[in-house]
This record gives C-alpha cells, sequence and structure tokens, in this order.
C-alpha cells in the first residue's frame, strides 16, 4: 500500500531541509520526497502542518512487565503517552535501572510489539541487584564484581546500546566498578549514560567522575537530565566544563527535560540526610504523586511517613530554576529527553509533554526556532545512537513520520493527571502505519525492537 502525505512543511534537519515536500510511503520505508503528486492508494492533506521524523526520546523509563511475563499494555503506559506525544523510539532502561531482564525484554516487544520502537541500555543497578548484592550503599568484593561483569555481557551482545548508571541511588559504586563494567561497551563503542554521583553545587566532582571514565576507555559518555543536576545556578559552569573535555576529545552529549521541577521516589538517595541544604528548600518543595496524600505538598510528618511506609512512591521536587533549563537549550549539544517514568499513570508529566511542550513553550515563545527544536527531538538523538535511518525522512528511512500543528501544539498533562494527550498532533506514524491519530493511539503493537549491531 502507497500513502502520500502532501501539501505540509517538511522539516528534516538531518538532511538539512525545510521546504513544501510530499513524502511517498511504501512497506515502511519512505519510498520517494517530491514536490509532484505520485499515484497512491492513501492520501493524508497536511495542508498547515509540519511533516517531521518521528521523535526519539533518549532516555525514559520503560513499561513494565506482568506477572505473566507479558508487557503492560493500556492507556496509561509509559509507552502509549510516549506515542501520543509523537515519540515514535524510545532509549530505556536508563540511570541503571531496568523493569526486566533487558536482551529478554528486546525480545519481548519483537514478540507483543510496543506502542513505540524500543531499544535498550543494560541498567547497572538492576544487575547489581541481580547478583544478589542488595546494600546500595557498599563496594562490591572482586568476586561480586567478576559476577556482575559476567552477568551483564548477554545484554551487550543482545543489542543493548550501552550501559545506564544511577550512581546517585547506588554511591557504593567505585571507580573500579565503573571501569570494569563500562569496558563491557567497548566492543561494539556503546555509551555510558548516567545519573550522576551528585547535583547542585556538587555536580561538577560527580560529572568529572563519568567524563573520567569515558576518557579513559574512549566511550561516548551520555550525561543524563542536566536540568535536576545543574539547575540550581551551575548550569554556565557546568556546560562550560563539559565544553572542555569536549574539545579535548572526548565525545560527550547532555539531554536535558523542559520543566523546571524533577521527579524520583521518595526513597531515593536523593531524599537522603542534606536534600534541604542541597536544594535549599524545605518539605513543602516535594510533591506526592502516588499514596493518600496525592497531589498534596509534604510536611515534615508527612514526608518521613512516606518515606518510611510508602519508599517507591514518585514525587515531584519543585526546586530548579527554569533559568538555568533554558540556558541549557541554548547549548548546540543539549538533546531533548523526556525521563519520563509512570508508575500505573502516577509520575511527572515529562512522560506525557515533554516533546509538544519544547514546542509550545521554547518555540512559539521565542526561545527556540522551530528548526532547532526538531533537530533536538529527531537527528541529534538520532545521531547519538548511531541510527543511520531514524530520526530522518529521506528516501529509504524507516517511515517513522510525526504531523503536527506548530501553531496549536501544547502539552496538556499535568502534575495532578500527568498522562494527559497533548493537542495538535495531528498523526503519527510508526513504520508508515497510522498508529495515532488527534491524540487517540490506535495501534499498541507496531513498535518493534531496535539494537545495537
Amino acid at each position: 500500500m502507497k500513502t502520500l502525505i502532501e501539501n505540509g512543511l517538511l522539516i528534516d534537519p538531518a538532511n538539512r531541509v525545510q521546504a513544501k515536500l510530499n513524502l511517498l510511503v511504501e512497506n515502511g520505508r519512505i519510498a520517494a520526497v517530491t514536490a509532484g503528486r505520485p499515484a497512491a492508494d492513501r492520501v493524508v492533506d497536511a495542508t498547515g502542518l509540519v511533516v517531521a521524523p518521528g521523535f526519539i526520546d533518549l532516555h525514559m523509563h520503560e513499561d513494565p512487565v506482568d506477572a505473566e511475563g507479558r508487557l503492560v499494555k493500556n492507556e496509561r503506559a509509559i509507552f502509549s503517552c510516549m506515542a501520543r506525544m509523537g515519540v515514535t523510539t524510545v532509549l530505556a532502561g536508563q540511570c541503571g535501572l531496568n523493569k526486566h531482564d533487558p536482551a529478554a525484554y528486546l525480545d519481548l516487544v519483537d514478540r507483543e510489539g510496543a506502542a513505540v520502537n524500543v531499544a535498550m541500555l543494560a541498567g547497572h543497578e538492576w544487575f547489581r541487584s541481580a547478583i544478589g548484592h542488595a546494600d546500595r550503599y557498599t563496594h562490591l568484593a572482586d568476586a561480586e564484581l567478576d559476577a556482575l561483569v559476567q552477568a551483564m555481557a548477554p545484554a551487550l551482545e543482545a543489542g543493548c546500546f550501552g550501559i545506564s548508571y544511577g550512581i546517585r541511588y547506588v554511591p557504593g559504586t567505585d571507580r573500579r566498578e565503573l571501569l570494569a563494567t563500562a569496558a563491557l561497551c567497548r566492543p561494539t563503542h556503546g555509551m555510558i549514560a548516567a545519573h550522576m554521583r551528585d547535583d547542585a553545587a556538587a555536580v561538577f566532582d560527580a560529572a568529572r567522575e563519568l567524563m573520567d571514565t569515558g576518557k579513559a576507555l574512549d566511550l561516548p559518555v551520555q550525561i543524563s537530565h542536566i536540568g535536576s543536576m545543574a539547575g540550581y545556578g551551575q548550569m554556565e559552569e557546568f556546560l562550560r566544563m563539559v565544553d572542555e573535555y569536549r574539545m579535548n576529545g572526548l565525545d560527550v552529549a547532555c539531554d536535558c527535560y523542559p520543566y523546571y521541577a524533577f521527579s524520583t521516589t521518595i526513597g531515593a538517595t536523593t531524599y537522603d540526610e542534606g536534600w534541604m541544604e542541597r536544594y535549599q528548600c524545605d518539605y513543602s518543595a516535594v510533591e506526592l504523586c502516588e499514596g493518600p496524600d496525592k497531589g498534596q505538598r509534604c510536611t515534615r510528618e508527612t514526608f518521613e511517613e512516606m518515606r518510611r511506609e510508602m519508599p517507591g512512591a514518585i514525587t515531584v521536587g519543585h526546586v530548579m530554576q527554569g533559568t538555568d533549563v533554558d540556558m541549557a537549550y541554548r547549548h548546540p549539544a543539549v538533546i531533548l529527553a523526556s525521563d519520563g517514568i509512570m508508575d500505573d499513570g502516577q509520575g511527572h508529566p515529562r512522560a506525557a509533554g515533554s516533546f509538544p511542550r519544547l514546542l509550545a513553550e521554547f518555540v512559539r515563545t521565542g526561545k527556540l526556532s522551530l528548526y532547532d527544536a526538531i533537530d533536538r527531538m529527531t537527528a541529534m538523538p538520532a545521531a547519538r545512537m548511531g541510527l543511520a535511518d531514524r530520526g530522518r525522512l529521506n528516501a529509504g528511512a524507516v517511515a517513522d513520520i510525526v504531523l503536527f500543528d506548530p501553531d496549536t501544539v501544547k502539552d496538556n498533562a499535568t502534575f495532578k493527571e500527568p498522562t494527559l494527550a497533548p493537542s495538535g498532533i495531528h498523526s503519527v506514524w510508526i513504520g508508515g502505519e497510522m498508529a495515532v491519530q488527534n491524540g487517540e493511539l490506535l495501534r499498541d503493537d507496531l513498535g518493534r525492537s531496535v539494537r545495537r549491531r
């Protein structure tokens, strides 16, 4: 079946194109890009719309696997949220966390399909727990480290794009452990991505630890969600330090989400003693996303009760500086990524709103050009992952496409209703098939695994 998408403004930063051109789609790929009107079985009129490559989320947290070994699928699932906001490919397994063995997860996606295409990182913390070391504050013994390396190797061999670390969440991770595990990425030149060991005033030493690991092993480094790491007055100096490493030979980039509040579980080490001094705030900066006080700001009593009784409950920390996040998006090496995470529909609205929010709050307000924003959502993450046929719309590319109205596109997800679909996304196509139309998820099985070769 041939589909013609005509009369739209095609924006494809990977090919440096912004022009009124039509797309002919056939057999899951772009068959032709033309100013003409070739014959087609189906014609989509994109008048007034932008036609862009499907968005790529370089950093998000995948849906869980249920007790029967099936991928959890529903309207509140994060993959569904991703698809509705124009994302067609995700890189999951972030911050050292996997919901399931990542190699088996990729196989599961291929068997059942998913709402988006799924690539994975091997989560360091997940494998650390899998070998039986439950204490996140202590170092591994030599035999444990050998077991960890052996346990992680098959995930890289199965096509994971690298290793993710949540060093902040596993402070017992030392340089020896970082080097031994990260070395698994060398055969495929996979990336190491990390939620660094510390943030705010301590972010600089934390960044050096990660970047020096990449430098020692000659590996690409991805610094995760820099808004929530250096977004407390450190951004200018932090970005200058990253540039210095890049200019001296390190392949390093950063990602950021377009919100001024972070999200993590209330039991995370983020909230260990000293957190209020670090963020210069009090308990009321923390909003509860789950539990009996959902939607409320914490008091000392509710914070301590939830941390004790429901340590896995998701929270939002309203502590980041908007000027720092805005500064990050003016930097040429910062990629948009949602850091989206959902627990049965509860979480931060970034999981359902990050991509349209950048278009609404940064492009329409004049902070970014439309072309630049699309670059950060398509070509830049595709290049970072080494994807030669995604994040672009030239002939031969995979037909992952998003059509949106640049004048009305808008995020609707809120902290109280974090899964609401955005406005202005006309349609989302995965492999040449329509997956979303006007905010409604039509198919949740078009996505397949994406593996590093």
